[in-house]
């Protein structure tokens, strides 16, 4: 652990920066290796804020307290930086088990299937003249067609938006 007590506005006594270390070696028992921390104390009006900085291969967790009483603050920002670590080793821990588990899982054969009816759509068919369906087509962004009963001739049609976006095309029974 690398620890380093920086003081801008407010000197940053011997006591300090005993007090600082003493409370970081709490996150010893989070990491292997080297770590560094940086406490930056500083005075705001009436409270004092403290602001502890914590990097570790390539991660960096930040906490910042204002408080009364400075050695209440560098305690609430040890505290806020454990619960942050706990979170993201337990968040990254889960995002590992999970691609192992997925890993794990038997593939299932590709099988197709032919000659069968895989989906089944259901669409309310209203009367109507072609120029209401194409509006009606154009009002629903997420559909490429549109089934209804022409009024002119009481047979069921599709209208559907062909692949230049720009027309339609009319399905219409013969008999």
């Amino acid at each position: 652990m690398n620890i380093k007590i920086v003081g801008r506005d407010l000197q940053a006594t011997e006591a300090i920066k005993d007090y600082a270390e003493k409370k970081a070696e709490r996150l010893n028992k989070y990491f292997e290796g080297e770590y560094e921390v940086v406490v930056t104390i500083r005075a705001e009006k009436t409270e004092q804020v403290a602001e502890t900085r914590l990097s570790v291969k390539g991660d960096t967790y930040k906490a910042v307290t204002a408080h009364k009483d400075l050695y209440a603050a560098i305690d609430k920002n040890i505290d806020i930086l454990e619960g942050q670590i706990r979170k993201f080793k337990t968040k990254r821990e889960r995002m590992t088990k999970d691609a192992v588990s997925l890993k794990d899982m038997p593939v299932a054969e590709e099988t197709t299937i032919e000659n069968e009816v895989i989906k089944e759509l259901y669409y309310e068919v209203r009367p109507m003249d072609i120029e209401d369906a194409k509006i009606k087509l154009q009002e629903r962004k997420g559909d490429t067609f549109l089934p209804f009963v022409n009024i002119q001739t009481g047979k069921v049609n599709v209208i559907y938006k062909l692949k230049d976006s720009n027309n339609y095309g009319l399905v219409e029974p013969e008999a």
